[in-house]
């Protein structure tokens, strides 16, 4: 994507459809005068008495226990420097997004306008107590120390700058497994720091309160080493001063065994790694150019460890795996600070789960076979479900040792099964889908490529990386739409209609006559079908010359299925494909089938469907806990509707009876475990977390989940296409650019999966 495309599209993406990345969005009943009566006044004054009287109570009461502040001035805005309070909002509103995504923190941003240490303090201290705790961010050095040091002093919150810490926990977490795989002692190590700013000063700390030796570290600034004989060092760099007879960052390289980048790119050359130790583990943490290329930095040394900033590189020194879960440690126990003990238990929780086994799901999700702990996996991926589970409580555990929390938690089971359930925002599919589209891009057919939107999807698809597509429909059009919306990408473009590609139309249309000509079909037929694009499209994908296909953008559904059915066919041992939609809810993604395909299935049919459904969800990473719905529970209500049902659930039970599958069940039941459990205890599903809803009618499914759509803004991905041989999804009828996308996403990754059970 050239540059000035990449700034178009951020300049949208912030702009539309509303301006910003965040909103404040009620928690309370609003509809009726009485609940505002309650909400403002008279209700409001209740509570505000009740925290008069006792101010703890103002976590009862409020959201102040769940909300922190992201603070600036703007004097280090990423690598963008001293660009303005009003300049760095974005940024705080990312971060505000951030903590909210992975770890269900709300977040005000707030930018204060000031370089003056006191009056930037004095700011935040006045407006503190409206949080339950405080991240600075993007504050130059040496300023940051101090804001910090003065700020964690004089409130009873907990406050973290986590361009110091974040990295800080993160790396040493790394730097401990890196250690150990490379058979070396911590306190041994020979440590260069290239770089003297707030990330490279909190790092050297944090390394040396995990074991590391100051003895052993070397640090460099942008002059060299910096050496105690040095004129004019402020305190912090004066602390890693080193008066050995090291000048130079190459001289420093000479038999290190860790080498930690936090300054800029290029800075390592191939011939300084061949000077340092055996095994040597890197950091290259400068972004987006680390200090040395990955590539170059394998093909250098074969015996590496490496890490960097970067996720198109294994072992990613990413702060989102560290920040929202340290806050959110510390809110859940109501600390009243982030100390040296609840950083160290974050490094040792993130170090250890790395060496755990990894769940299937997160093999599936990055394209792996078997992500194990090693040099390429030294610390957990971003996308790893666990870490909510895990690190939090390690954080609060330290907290309540080390006398800073005053909610202590007892129940730490529950505690977990509360973190988990924090997590159920179901736009955490999408990137985990589009993630593991990036890792292993395949080609994808979009058949209606002449219309704006599948061109702007398909642009999209190709510069973000998640795969290669082939553009069918008019020539002259799609390149002219691609002019118009600045897509320059070289593409295979085809055109079913035109003469160029009347040798390829014959030898489909041979091909689907010699298949179907006991079926009616001539060949002249067959070669007038092959002027048509759905046709052309599922013959190309069944020859092998495109790996995924999506359609159905302009055309009704039905219409789109049948030349897939016909061409395509149904996996061995499928009786009729079925589809699902993924609807992505506030409790997590829920596979509603069938939507789209089977209007009044059989009792038999209906079992197939759910099977189908388990097997795209096992694709997605999901172990499958299905509910086959109806009127009625459990036979409380007899009716040949709800004896289909009943008889489908007895199918599944005879055929897969390791399966989490029952019914017939009415919705609200399934969707309640409280319910499910208090009435119906001897279910399948007791304990369990419903994701997948099998409807007893196409009516029914395609209605509830377009009502689901409409009235709460869910969105929707699908309708899936279960049990064709090849990756073939069909779009609602003018789906949008992003419904588009997210369905290739789809197709490309069941077109890796595909691949790799060939």
């Amino acid at each position: 994507m050239s540059d000035s495309k990449k700034q178009s599209e951020a300049l949208l993406y912030h702009q539309y459809p509303s301006p910003g990345k965040i909103q404040v969005v009620p928690t309370k009943k609003h509809a009726t005068q009485r609940d505002l009566s309650l909400a403002y006044s008279p209700g409001v004054a209740e509570p505000c008495l009740a925290i008069e009287k006792n101010p703890d109570d103002v976590y009862k009461y409020t959201a102040k226990g769940n909300l922190v502040a992201v603070i600036s001035n703007g004097t280090a805005v990423l690598g963008l420097g001293d660009i303005g309070a009003m300049a760095g909002k974005p940024v705080m509103e990312g971060k505000g997004l951030l903590f909210k995504i992975f770890a269900d923190i709300d977040v005000f941003d707030i930018e204060v306008d000031t370089h003056d240490i006191e009056k930037f303090i004095e700011t935040v201290k006045n407006i503190s107590v409206t949080f339950g705790g405080i991240n600075l961010e993007d504050i130059k050095a040496p300023e940051a120390f101090e804001i910090e040091r003065r700020l964690k002093e004089e409130l009873d919150i907990p406050v973290m700058h986590d361009d110091q810490h974040g990295t800080a926990i993160i790396s040493a977490a790394a730097l401990k497994n890196a250690v150990e795989i490379a058979g070396k002692d911590l306190a041994k190590v020979k440590i260069v720091v290239s770089g003297a700013g707030a990330a490279a000063i909190s790092c050297s700390r944090l390394y040396l309160a995990i074991g590391a030796k100051r003895e052993n570290l070397v640090m460099c600034d942008s002059k060299g080493v910096i050496r105690k004989s040095a004129p004019n060092l402020n305190a912090q760099k004066a602390e890693f001063a080193t008066d050995r007879d090291l000048h130079t960052l190459e001289e420093a390289m000479i038999d290190a065994d860790v080498f930690i980048g936090l300054s800029k790119g290029g800075l390592v050359t191939p011939k300084m790694l061949m000077t340092m130790a055996k095994t040597p583990i890197v950091f290259a943490m400068a972004n987006p150019d680390p200090e040395i290329e990955y590539n170059l930095a394998v093909a250098t040394r074969k015996d590496i460890i490496m890490a960097t900033g970067r996720s198109d590189y294994p072992n990613q020194v990413n702060n989102v795996l560290g920040f929202p879960y340290i806050f959110r440690g510390a809110l859940d126990v109501r600390a009243t600070k982030i100390n040296e003990e609840m950083k160290i238990a974050a490094v040792h929780a993130l170090a250890n789960l790395a060496k755990e086994t990894v769940p299937e799901h997160l093999n599936i999700l990055y394209g792996e076979t078997n992500i194990k702990f090693g040099k390429e996996y030294i610390i957990p991926k971003p996308f790893d479900h666990r870490l909510i589970t895990e690190v939090p409580p390690a954080v609060a555990k330290a907290a309540m040792e080390s006398g800073v929390a005053r909610t202590p938690i007892t129940d730490w089971e529950g505690y977990k099964e509360a973190l988990a359930e924090r997590l159920g925002t179901g736009s955490k599919l999408m990137r985990m889908l589009m993630s593991r589209a990036k890792d292993n891009p395949k080609t994808i057919i979009m058949a209606e490529a002449d219309h704006l939107d599948v061109l702007k999807a398909a642009q999209i698809i190709h510069d973000d990386g998640i795969g290669t597509p082939i553009l069918l429909g008019d020539k002259k059009i799609i390149n002219e739409l691609m002019k118009e919306i600045n897509f320059t990408a070289d593409l295979q473009i085809l055109d079913p209609k035109c003469d160029e590609e009347e040798e390829r139309r014959n030898r489909y249309a041979k091909v689907y006559w010699e298949k179907r000509q006991r079926n009616g079909i001539t060949y002249f037929s067959a070669q007038k079908l092959m002027r048509e694009r759905n046709y052309f499209a599922a013959m190309m994908l069944n020859e092998g010359e495109g790996d995924s296909l999506i359609t159905g953008y302009s055309r009704a559904y039905p219409a789109v299925v049948k030349p897939m059915i016909e061409l395509i066919g149904k996996e061995k041992g499928v009786k009729r494909i079925a589809a699902t939609n993924i609807m992505l809810t506030k409790r997590g993604p829920i596979f509603f089938s069938d939507t789209a395909i089977n209007i009044n299935p059989t009792a038999e049919e209906l079992a197939d469907i759910a099977y189908m459904t388990s097997v795209s969800m096992k694709m997605f990473g999901f172990e499958p806990n299905l509910a086959m719905l109806s009127f009625s529970n459990f036979g409380s209500s007899p009716s040949p509707l709800a004896d289909k049902v009943a008889q489908a659930v007895e199918i599944m039970h005879k055929r897969h009876p390791e399966m989490n599958v029952d019914g017939e069940i009415q919705a609200d039941f399934a969707l309640n475990p409280k319910l499910m459990k208090e009435k119906f205890p001897f279910s399948r599903l007791t304990d369990k977390k419903v994701n997948g809803l099998i409807f007893p009618s196409l009516e029914s499914a395609n209605i509830g989940y377009k009502l689901m759509k409409e009235f709460d803004q869910i969105v929707s991905i699908g309708p899936i296409i279960l049990g064709l041989q090849k990756p073939v999804h069909i779009l609602q009828l003018g789906a949008g650019v992003d419904e588009i996308v997210n369905m290739a996403c789809v197709a490309i990754v069941h077109a890796q999966e595909k691949m790799n059970n060939q």
